[in-house]
């Protein structure tokens, strides 16, 4: 029994770990990665690897914001894959050059992001590996859709999309993607994720940057961790 708000990311990546680990006791022998949406998603990625004894990677996606009104979502990108929701640029009234200008300069910031973040790192090869995709919640299932047909192309030979927390309809919406979906909690009445921790504090650069070197550094000091491990 998941009893919400949880207490912040940490909570969550510890809870979620667990029933990952319950629900595919029988995944394949094809190895995990942990893959987080930066930036809210690698607190919890980070606990996940932890427990699951993986390697933990990022991916950076980008909201598209409606020009006019930035926090409502036209739709989302991730490197080589962007997701449009015609119908509400079709209702606002954006035009092309808008669209297409709004992801120019998402762009610009999600490759800022990734030099970032990977410090001159490679990224971790995906192939026919078992990923563990997850964020901090669902809202509305854009941004993880984006993700998730990205690492597609990476043609992994599983992909697991995992949350805390999500709404009914962003679950609905990845599934038929997704290999599988594991959420801890879908309340009926969802408005945004940070309504279901007590601690939801922006995360910042530097503390993805922090995490994802000291999961890099708990892969060298056990180079075990660092091959292909079974989720159980």
């Amino acid at each position: 029994m998941i009893h919400l708000p949880f207490e912040n990311r940490a909570e969550a990546g510890r809870l979620l770990a667990k029933e990952i680990s319950v629900r595919h006791t029988a995944v394949p022998e094809t190895g995990g990665v942990v893959v987080a949406l930066a930036r809210g998603g690698v607190p919890v990625g980070f606990e996940v690897a932890d427990r699951l004894q993986a390697p933990l990677d990022v991916i950076i996606v980008r909201k598209l914001g409606v020009p006019w009104q930035p926090e409502l979502a036209m739709g989302a990108i991730a490197k080589g894959t962007r997701i449009l929701d015609d119908r509400t640029i079709r209702y606002l009234g954006v035009s092309a050059s808008e669209v297409e200008e709004t992801i120019r300069r998402e762009e610009a910031e999600m490759n800022r992001r990734e030099a970032l973040y990977r410090g001159g790192e490679p990224p971790i090869d995906l192939r026919d590996r078992t990923v563990i995709l997850l964020d901090d919640g669902l809202a509305t299932g854009s941004t993880m859709l984006a993700a998730l047909r990205a690492v597609r192309d990476l043609e992994p030979a599983k992909v697991v999309v995992a949350a805390p927390v999500g709404s009914k309809e962003a679950c609905r919406r990845v599934k038929p993607e997704a290999d599988d979906v594991v959420c801890l909690a879908t309340p009926d009445r969802f408005l945004a994720v940070g309504e279901w921790y007590r601690e939801f504090d922006q995360v910042t650069d530097a503390e993805v940057e922090k995490l994802l070197t000291a999961s890099r550094e708990r892969l060298r000091e056990d180079p075990a961790s660092a091959e292909p491990v079974h989720i159980a």
